[in-house]
């Protein structure tokens, strides 16, 4: 069961965090800014609705931890990293990776600013997925 006053402190230590306040906090999500006030005063208690908002906006945030303080805010790196990590291809074998050779060649081919071209053949190749990172150490993974 979710006590609705360490809920609401959770909640506020995220609009700390990210440096909004209530009104920011509910556009962000998407959701009324009344519903916002609402749960902050301890007048409603969060819907599953609304805790999914916060999890697709706010990757840092942990299920277990918005709900119920186990876990936690943010995620540790080491989560994120293995979350990663389960989502990518196994590591290529020697076999499949440049030699050294390629790869000295590829560092120290020409002074231009001009891009290297890489040789692949991807004629036949669809997309997988599609993985953007950002600085803040998130990351967002679409698949077609």
């Amino acid at each position: 069961m979710v006590n609705i006053d360490e809920f609401v402190k959770r909640l506020e230590i995220v609009l700390d965090y990210y440096g909004l306040n209530a009104s920011a906090f509910a556009d962000k999500i998407g959701v009324q800014r009344s519903s916002i006030s609402h749960l902050l005063s301890g007048r409603n208690k969060p819907s599953l609705d609304f805790i999914m908002k916060i999890l697709e906006v706010f990757p840092d945030v942990d299920l277990y931890w918005i709900l119920i303080g186990k876990g936690n805010f943010p995620k540790n790196l080491d989560e994120r990293s293995s979350e990663i990590s389960k989502s990518l291809p196994p590591i290529l074998s020697n076999e499949d990776s440049f030699s050294t050779d390629e790869l000295n060649n590829i560092k120290t081919t020409g002074n231009s600013s001009e891009p290297k071209k890489l040789n692949f053949n991807l004629e036949n190749s669809e997309i997988e997925k599609i993985v953007l990172f950002y600085k803040n150490g998130t990351f967002k993974a679409f698949s077609p």
